[in-house]
């Protein structure tokens, strides 16, 4: 066939207003406005606006027209929304479409009001701002810079939960005058670590002493509904701990840094610990895994801080009465803060929720002071990354 022979195409048509098709319909009966009206129980005057297009069909005109002429009311509601959908300008489903798929991607209200990006009014300008958050173009995925995993570390998280992340990893790629990373100097720094977390004050000087020793160390409150504990990654050589403290008691606090830490020196690529401390009925307990990895850091980080020999052996010759005073004397033999030893008998069962508190005091405000954080009132602009 030549191309003199092919059907000429017709340009596609706008939806008419159901208003025409009323007109025509009235024509074929040879029925009046009038008429109409008295048929159908309208005034004259709304169906006159109706076929002039000024006014749209309501579900019970919808109904009634069709008893009328003998159609379907779904006719008449179709015609009605495909000419109001037909007004519309294309463009403007395309950006409700492109900034729900942003949505889906990040908590941007959060991260607007914490001021991780900027607030925007496109699509386009949003789109730029994730993906300076992220690093990357959002074409390519969001996906955590890790060494060696093929996998997506973050998959599984929520978007608030991996928000946290990339701002964590965000700050720490900011930290400055951090020490050469050794891995032989771990046991000495869990050394140190277990002496500060004997004092409250002392988380103070947390920052510092993992800087000394080649550990990035960040503090990012957790966006409202995200149930993240901490982190613990990989910037090229150099490892970062990263904790939300979203419970503050110096039990979780430090279970938490030291499970962290267990985490570089076990070398392991990276670990995000989602309700890694639980509050449930029976009190703030450690949330058991079935991942070998995290199990082993659990282990770890609880025997770093209260030796479960000694504990096991304390135990044994004071359960089921706790007394304070053999709290404290045993906290003093061990060298630890009493509240990190309520927390692990806690954990155990050995200790109801309410028994104890006044052990349990809250260290955020020493470490938020001399931390790189973000939340509780501080933040740092996108600019200064």
């Amino acid at each position: 066939m030549s191309n003199s022979d092919q059907p000429e195409l017709l340009p596609s048509r706008r939806p008419e207003h159901p208003g025409k098709r009323l007109k025509q319909l009235l024509e074929a009966k040879g029925w009046s406005r009038e008429e109409l009206a008295a048929v159908t129980g309208y005034r004259r005057q709304t169906i006159s606006q109706v076929v002039a297009g000024r006014s749209g069909v309501t579900p019970d005109m919808a109904a009634r027209l069709a008893a009328a002429f003998g159609n379907e009311p779904s006719e008449w509601l179709q015609w009605d929304a495909d000419y109001q959908l037909s007004l519309l300008e294309p463009e403007s489903a395309a950006t409700v479409g492109r900034t729900a798929r942003l949505y889906e991607l990040a908590p941007v209200r959060e991260m607007e009001k914490r001021g991780w990006i900027k607030e925007t009014k496109t699509p386009g300008e949003l789109e730029d701002q994730l993906t300076v958050f992220f690093g990357r173009p959002l074409s390519e995925g969001v996906a955590f810079p890790v060494a060696m995993l093929k996998s997506d570390p973050l998959s599984g998280l929520t978007t608030s939960e991996r928000a946290w992340c990339f701002r964590a990893r965000q700050l720490a790629e900011a930290l400055t005058f951090i020490a050469e990373f050794d891995r032989s100097r771990l046991k000495a720094a869990e050394k140190k670590l277990r002496q500060l977390a004997a004092y409250p004050k002392e988380a103070e000087r947390l920052p510092e002493i993992l800087a000394y020793y080649g550990i990035r160390f960040v503090v990012v409150e957790p966006l409202p509904g995200a149930k993240i504990d901490g982190a613990a990654f990989w910037i090229d050589d150099s490892p970062v701990i990263a904790i939300s403290a979203r419970w503050d008691r110096i039990d979780t606090f430090w279970f938490t840094v030291m499970h962290e830490f267990m985490h570089i020196k076990n070398m392991d690529a990276y670990s995000v610990d989602v309700n890694l401390v639980v509050d449930s009925d029976n009190g703030i307990t450690i949330t058991a895994s079935c991942d070998a990895a995290e199990e082993l850091a659990n282990a770890q980080a609880a025997d770093a801080l209260v030796p479960a020999d000694e504990l096991q052996s304390f135990i044994a010759r004071t359960s089921p009465y706790y007394a304070s005073t053999k709290i404290i004397q045993f906290a003093n033999r061990i060298k630890m803060h009493p509240g990190i030893i309520i927390g692990q008998l806690q954990h155990r069962g050995e200790l109801r929720y309410s028994s104890h508190r006044g052990f349990l005091v809250k260290v955020r405000k020493y470490i938020v002071e001399t931390a790189v954080t973000d939340g509780w009132g501080r933040s740092l602009s996108p600019s200064a990354f």
